[in-house]
């Protein structure tokens, strides 16, 4: 046998010689799937409880069952309904806008609030100036007050600013979508700035080689790589503003300009479940966009720096 010969050979006898890796039996990790079980049906009962509150007849949720005995569409039909008149309906010809209100801010908001978080991240992460240090710790410290504490001052803030500025006044979208991206730039920031920490520097400098500019770097080679930390920040920044309420209660005063979470409340604040089926029935709709966001931006979220690096 040639020497040759001996070396191809030799790495098959060793993968021979290598131990099957076996299964785990059932009986060794039977806990684990009970485990994983439970936490499944603790997370899915809220869910699957508003699905049947929205397809079920029972107005109130004393009488509510998991399954429900009559599945009907008319809390759906209640939603859209703009011909009938009387309390029950208030809010009914208005959930469209609020629909397409919340939509509005809410993808305003992710694409502002990631564009300001990536600008003020690269620079923290490459750049070393003066006063670098005492503003991240600056943006740190803002966000360990809890944003409750700043409903007063937001709105004599926003109203005061009104005066001035109309658009930046109460009542205004555009005022709701600067104060949403005021309170999201300080977790953003650091998110993103520990991610660009991981980017090596390496490819900054053989850019800069090839007489890149540092905006051209940022755009070019930086940004892309983040891919993964964009679509967190922009899911996170999404979903954040649907479900927030207190701040939009607070700018937002009438019908036509409220958001999904203001505008539901006028089904359950009259009397203790009255128009549970049509508020279990708007809150799943409402669900829709944040779930087609994610699956939209899932592949971005599970694909690594080394999928990026390798592209075009």
């Amino acid at each position: 046998m040639t020497t040759i010969e001996q070396t191809v050979e030799a790495p098959a006898e060793r993968i021979a010689r290598r131990p099957r890796r076996t299964r785990p039996k059932f009986k060794d990790t039977w806990w684990r799937h009970l485990v994983g079980i439970l936490a499944l049906l603790f997370a899915l009962f809220p869910l699957a409880y508003i699905v049947s509150a929205s397809f079920s007849s029972t107005p109130t949720l004393t009488g509510a069952r998991l399954i429900p005995r009559h599945i009907t569409l008319d809390n759906f039909r209640t939603l859209f309904n703009t011909h009938t008149s009387g309390s029950s309906n208030y809010a009914s010809a208005h959930y469209l806008h609020w629909m397409l209100n919340t939509i509005l801010v809410a993808t305003s908001v992710a694409i502002l609030s990631v564009m300001l978080s990536a600008f003020a991240a690269y620079a923290f992460s490459r750049f070393r100036f003066r006063g670098r240090r005492f503003g991240m710790l600056a943006l740190l410290l803002i966000q360990m007050f809890p944003q409750l504490l700043l409903v007063v001052a937001i709105y004599l803030i926003v109203l005061h600013t009104g005066d001035v500025f109309s658009a930046l006044g109460l009542n205004h979208l555009t005022a709701l979508i600067v104060v949403y991206l005021g309170g999201a730039m300080g977790v953003n920031t650091w998110l993103m700035k520990g991610f660009f920490d991981t980017i090596p520097r390496e490819l900054d400098e053989s850019a800069r080689v090839d007489g890149a500019t540092p905006a051209q770097v940022f755009w070019g080679v930086v940004l892309p790589l983040a891919a993964p930390v964009l679509a967190v920040i922009a899911l996170i920044s999404f979903v954040s503003t649907i479900n927030e309420f207190v701040i939009a209660s607070a700018i937002l005063q009438t019908p036509d300009h409220f958001t999904i979470g203001v505008g539901m409340q006028n089904y359950i604040d009259q009397k203790y479940a009255e128009h549970w089926g049509p508020f279990a029935a708007g809150v799943l709709i409402a669900a829709i966009p944040v779930v087609a966001l994610f699956v939209f931006l899932q592949r971005y979220i599970v694909s690594g720096l080394t999928a990026g690096s390798v592209k075009g």
